[in-house]
């Protein structure tokens, strides 16, 4: 079973285009010690020749450029990407379904009904494509039952319904539902061993503990380092909470979750924000991490299970 990070990037990338926080304006001065990355996304594939898509960022055009496996370049017009399965409906996840236009056939799209109905109305992707390629809709289940997926035979998939937020464009988003968010798990049926992804999470219970504590690898949520990172820079207003995101640091944090987790589950933060201090690989936050046997994701890693 192979995985590959496409994108590591919260939304806007980093740099971000506009952003001149110490991070960006570091990394484009060349006087931090850090490396570019686009918005999240992730490719899994049971046979290394068709992949599922999880989550279309804006950036697909430049990940799929950067990863031959997604170009197999078999027929006049071609793509290894089977499927598209969306996490959520935000901004950074789906517009680079715009991108897919051009497919000859409808697009296979993996979404729970909340997702679907913010992209049918809010953000209405779905009406765009069907002038283009069309799609044909899969309703995900948020009950924990197995994903079947007829494009992609030997992948097993199992969604986790998570507490974050939709979008802001989403009437939903002051009264957030359970399908909105979703993490999920990818099994490996002849080794049995999992992977479990969640690049917006914003509370991790009990039973979310013992789900990541079984697998060999989680990715999880990697956004902001402090609650108020955003707000000290002045940037925005808003907390990392206030966006859906539990940050790394202080009590409850995302440090303290995964410490609780077996010395066996390696431990990825991903989806993460331009102004996170993490990115740069010498600072002291990521001494901090690697003290916890945290690792930073990036494009193009890799992960085999």
């Amino acid at each position: 079973m192979h995985i590959k990070v496409l994108g590591s990037a919260a939304g806007g990338g980093f740099p971000q285009w506009n952003c001149n926080c110490p991070n960006c304006a570091g990394l484009r001065s060349g006087q931090i010690r850090a490396q570019a990355r686009t918005q999240s996304s992730i490719a899994v594939s049971a046979n290394g020749q068709d992949w599922l898509l999880v989550n279309a960022s804006p950036d697909i055009l430049t990940q799929i450029a950067r990863t031959p496996e997604l170009q197999p370049a078999r027929a006049l017009r071609d793509s290894g990407i089977a499927a598209v399965l969306l996490m959520d409906a935000q901004i950074d996840h789906v517009t680079g379904l715009l991108m897919l236009r051009e497919r000859s056939t409808p697009l296979p799209l993996l979404a729970t009904a909340e997702v679907q109905s913010d992209i049918a109305q809010g953000f209405p992707i779905t009406g765009i494509l069907s002038h283009y390629c069309g799609t044909r809709l899969q309703t995900l289940p948020i009950d924990g039952s197995a994903v079947h997926i007829p494009e992609l035979p030997g992948l097993e998939v199992f969604t986790v319904a998570l507490h974050s937020k939709p979008p802001p464009y989403s009437p939903f988003r002051g009264a957030p539902r359970a399908g909105d968010n979703i993490g999920l798990l990818v099994r490996n049926p002849a080794t049995g061993q999992q992977v479990f992804y969640a690049p917006g999470l914003a509370q991790v219970g009990p039973e979310l503990l013992d789900l990541m504590a079984g697998c060999h690898t989680v990715l999880v949520d990697g956004t902001c380092w402090t609650a108020d990172e955003l707000q000290a820079l002045g940037v925005s207003q808003k907390s990392a909470l206030d966006m859906g995101h539990l940050p790394q640091s202080g009590p409850g944090g995302m440090i303290e979750q995964l410490d609780r987790l077996p010395h066996t589950v390696r431990k990825v933060l991903i989806h993460i924000n331009n102004s996170n201090p993490i990115l740069r690989e010498d600072g002291p936050e990521r001494l901090i991490l690697s003290d916890h046997g945290i690792d930073v994701a990036f494009d193009g890693m890799e992960i085999a299970f």
